[in-house]
């Protein structure tokens, strides 16, 4: 655990080094997208060698695409984002009722006060049904509130509350710093830190160090996210990044939760993985 921390913390010192208008670059589209009077937007596609979600391993020996489309207007977004998982992994071996395995719809406000940017949102998570012919997983709602400085590291720190199905509170800070290493490629740090606190034990409990589920609600530091990419500006408008991420457990209660909900086809949920790492590349066309 010690050696983990160490390598988190060093990645986050390494970002925080003074840089560069890049980031400043970066910054603009947001920028521009509630001070321009007209629509902008983003569509995008990545494709990934797995789709871990706040530390649970929802893919395994498969490659998942995920596209989204962002309409933005004066501060307000529209996002729509899916995942499509070429070959659905079940330890009983039986077929997914879809491929198109999530759907989420996000809606948001976005506004600047000098550096300090708020926001205000909620996010729809359609789950598809997990076997053939069976029911759907049930759906999630969440609204979240943000907080970030357009400053070195762009620190942002956002709250989310689940109140439809899977009731919790899920707490991230993440910072993020971009290196010029030319006029058209950069070479981006990302880290973030989450907790979780469960407000119900049947669908967020705490586990043992056997991995089995207790009878109290998960409250304490969860899952931690490095992740460096490297952005290459095709043209104005279109963008291409490879991207690299490690995702780990900052506690033991969210090492033996990783454990748990993990795919792996280990009988013991103990000698299952407790972190990942996965890569893959993302496309991107902002007008």
């Amino acid at each position: 655990m010690k050696k983990i921390m160490t390598v988190f913390l060093l990645v986050m010192i390494l970002a925080s080094l003074p840089l560069i208008a890049w980031a400043e670059e970066e910054r603009k589209p947001i920028e521009q997208t509630q001070e321009r009077d007209k629509v902008t937007g983003e569509v995008a596609a990545g494709l990934f060698s797995a789709y871990i979600w706040r530390g649970q391993e929802l893919t395994r020996h498969s490659v998942v695409i995920q596209p989204s489309v962002t309409a933005a207007y004066k501060g307000f977004a529209a996002n729509v984002w899916g995942n499509l998982d070429t070959k659905p992994y079940s330890a009983l071996d039986v077929d997914y009722s879809s491929n198109f395995t999530e759907t989420d719809v996000t809606l948001s406000y976005l506004h600047k006060f000098g550096i300090l940017q708020a926001g205000i949102g909620y996010i729809y998570y359609g789950l598809a049904g997990a076997v053939q012919g069976g029911a759907d997983l049930p759906d999630s709602q969440e609204v979240f509130v943000t907080l970030g400085f357009d400053t070195i590291l762009a620190p942002t720190l956002t709250a989310y509350k689940e109140f439809d199905y899977y009731n919790q509170w899920y707490v991230t800070l993440g910072i993020s710093h971009t290196f010029a290493l030319h006029e058209k490629v950069g070479l981006k740090f990302a880290a973030q830190a989450s907790y979780l606190r469960s407000e119900d034990e049947a669908t967020y409990p705490e586990f043992d160090s056997g991995s089995l589920a207790t009878t109290d609600k998960f409250n304490n530091l969860h899952d931690g996210v490095v992740s460096v990419s490297l952005p290459i500006a095709v043209t104005g408008h279109l963008t291409i990044s490879p991207v690299l991420t490690y995702v780990f457990p900052l506690s033991n209660d969210a090492r033996y939760e990783m454990k748990a909900r993990g795919l792996e086809g280990a009988a013991d949920p103990t000698n299952k993985k407790g972190d990942f790492l996965y890569g893959g590349i993302m496309l991107s066309y902002v007008f």
